[in-house]
């Protein structure tokens, strides 16, 4: 079991903006993603180190305009009136362009699948966040990663930064999708060991991670997915050998 501070995963924060931002282009990537590129001078200072950040977006009723909510010594104050819908998204920031990019898994049904869907050059957007990053070293020796297509934007960002390390660590991913076609989201990633199960089956799923054997050291596991999946199928590796600092288990979203 690691035991050096100096190769856990450390939390830093930063400071709550919100921001308002303009769609500078959008693109469909894939067969079940839209990315909406985002910019503007608000993005000035925009600071997301851990792969799996989270951006909270707000999404305006047809018609309206979302103002952003003022942050004060008491706390977060929104203006009067009913508050946007929103939804906690990955940010994929591209420092030399200065743009954010949010890829969005169009499914029925989504305020923010409907949103991408529609959203056009020159329509504002309101984010705030990431109030704070867990940076998580990229050179462990074995890497685990689980999700579904919720965390696809995530695993994307953090494969694309691994693949620029000269040694590259031993890297499994076990991805779910409903559909085929959505591989091709991480077609472009090459030298990874990416294992797909179509069809959202969490007993397939919990057989196949029956059959990982984590090292005694260097290692890290990030699961995320539903939450009561994630609960499940995380549940054999605590209390055990697993160093909890070494493992991410997170819910990305609740089955109704």
């Amino acid at each position: 079991m690691t035991t050096s501070h100096q190769r856990y995963p450390q939390r830093v924060r930063n400071e709550l903006r919100f921001r308002e931002l303009t769609v500078l282009r959008v693109e469909r990537i894939g067969a079940g993603f839209q990315r909406i590129v985002l910019g503007g001078e608000a993005l000035a200072g925009f600071s997301s180190q851990g792969f799996d950040d989270h951006t909270k977006v707000f999404f305006p009723q047809p018609g309206q305009k979302v103002v952003p909510p003022t942050v004060t010594d008491d706390g977060i104050v929104w203006p009067d009136g009913p508050r946007p819908a929103a939804r906690d998204y990955t940010p994929l920031y591209d420092a030399g362009r200065h743009e954010l990019a949010l890829d969005f898994f169009i499914h029925d049904g989504g305020v923010a699948s409907s949103w991408a869907l529609q959203a056009r050059e020159g329509d504002s957007l309101t984010i705030g966040g990431p109030r704070g990053s867990l940076v998580v070293p990229e050179d462990y020796a074995w890497q685990l990663y689980v999700c579904d297509e919720s965390g696809m934007p995530a695993l994307r960002r953090r494969l694309e930064a691994i693949s620029k390390h000269p040694a590259r660590p031993e890297v499994t991913a076990i991805v779910t999708i409903g559909d085929e076609a959505y591989k091709d989201y991480l077609a472009h990633l090459d030298g990874f060991n990416i294992e797909w199960i179509i069809g959202h089956n969490e007993d397939v799923l919990a057989q196949r991670l029956a059959q990982v054997r984590v090292p005694a050291q260097d290692y890290y596991l990030w699961i995320t997915g539903e939450g009561k999946v994630v609960k499940n199928v995380s549940q054999p590796f605590e209390g055990g050998e697993v160093d909890p600092q070494l493992m991410r288990a997170a819910a990305y979203w609740h089955a109704k």
